[in-house]
């Protein structure tokens, strides 16, 4: 667990590698940010580069841990005596028991380690006696210790304990960097990460809580309707071409979550498509692996027309979600795209 390896938030990142080089790290920080975007990883990889036995300098950081030591891998399987991490339990929030224990465990010297570093993940969970408990901790903390809060709810703290801790926030990941990620940690495809990264609204967590969508098949549907619609402006061949999305009922939940993935995607795709029509820069698509065919695909969709097909695919999401017939939706939309 290092901090090079941390793929985006850079200039987070580096603010926080020169504030444990120089040591002047807040004792007491808030990481807060969209669900799933690596903020409990970062909080191990400061972990690690303060308490590793061999810490390396790199081009980008001037200290950062080496991944390979003792203590490297003791915090990278959760078992080292000096990184406690606190989450919620099987009830789904953080007790009062939980954070006097680590109250406790912080007031002593590290035990082997340069400092103790408490890592509360989804510190939301607290209920409101523990955060309590917390507050004369974060006021005045041990001087050989830091508090992590990590948070995707920042604002359900109590704001006595947001107004102890500096607050970093952190952005939504880029399509790319998921990819990446789901690529190098969880064995994706390169096609297989590019589809659940555009659906996946810069958050990694979402992209692999999304198996029960095919999204790889959903995106290439999506694509597929494009491709028709700007072939042919002809009703029946539409609807035709989007018979297959669901069945005779489509009222099956699966169904409909395979439908609204495939809108997910059209929509993805319509995005880009806006987004080539005014030139932008190609690093700011979502779907970056299907550039050539969008490009192809942007002269049948300017930029008006774009548009109003996204704002099409929205009103069909909502009234999906709304329980309309899936059958309804699908043909009501393929005719406005």
């Amino acid at each position: 667990m290092t901090l090079s390896s941390i793929i985006g938030h850079r200039r987070v990142v580096s603010l926080l590698a020169r504030a444990v080089v120089h040591e002047t790290l807040p004792p007491s920080l808030l990481l807060a940010g969209p669900a799933g975007v690596g903020k409990r990883r970062i909080a191990l990889a400061m972990a690690a580069a303060m308490n590793c036995l061999q810490p390396r300098q790199t081009p980008e950081f001037a200290r950062d841990a080496c991944g390979d030591c003792a203590s490297c891998r003791r915090i990278g399987r959760g078992v080292h005596p000096d990184v406690i991490v606190v989450e919620p339990g099987d009830t789904g929030t953080i007790k009062i028991e939980q954070v006097r224990d680590v109250i406790d465990r912080a007031g002593y010297r590290p035990f082997e380690g340069r400092r103790r570093v408490v890592i509360i993940d989804e510190a939301d969970a607290m209920v409101p006696a523990a955060q309590n408990a917390l507050l004369k901790t974060l006021e005045e903390p041990p001087s050989a210790s830091a508090f992590l809060l990590v948070s995707s709810l920042p604002d359900a703290l109590l704001p006595t304990v947001r107004s102890r801790c500096p607050r970093l926030r952190f952005a939504p990941l880029s399509p790319a960097e998921v990819a990446q990620v789901l690529v190098r940690d969880h064995e994706y495809s390169e096609t297989e990460a590019s589809a659940a990264a555009a659906d996946a609204d810069g958050s990694v967590g979402r992209a692999l809580s999304a198996e029960a969508a095919d999204l790889t098949e959903a995106r290439a549907a999506a694509q597929r309707i494009l491709e028709q619609a700007a072939r042919t402006s002809d009703p029946s061949r539409l609807v035709e071409s989007v018979k297959d999305l669901v069945g005779r009922k489509g009222s099956s939940a699966g169904e409909r979550e395979q439908l609204a993935a495939c809108l997910r995607a059209t929509a993805s795709l319509l995005r880009d498509l806006g987004l080539l029509a005014v030139h932008a820069d190609a690093v700011t698509l979502a779907n970056t692996d299907l550039k050539s065919q969008l490009t192809a695909l942007s002269r049948s969709y300017d930029g008006d027309r774009a548009t109003r097909a996204y704002s099409a695919v929205d009103q069909a999401l909502a009234a999906l979600e709304r329980n309309a017939s899936p059958k309804v939706v699908v043909d009501w939309v393929v005719l406005q795209i």
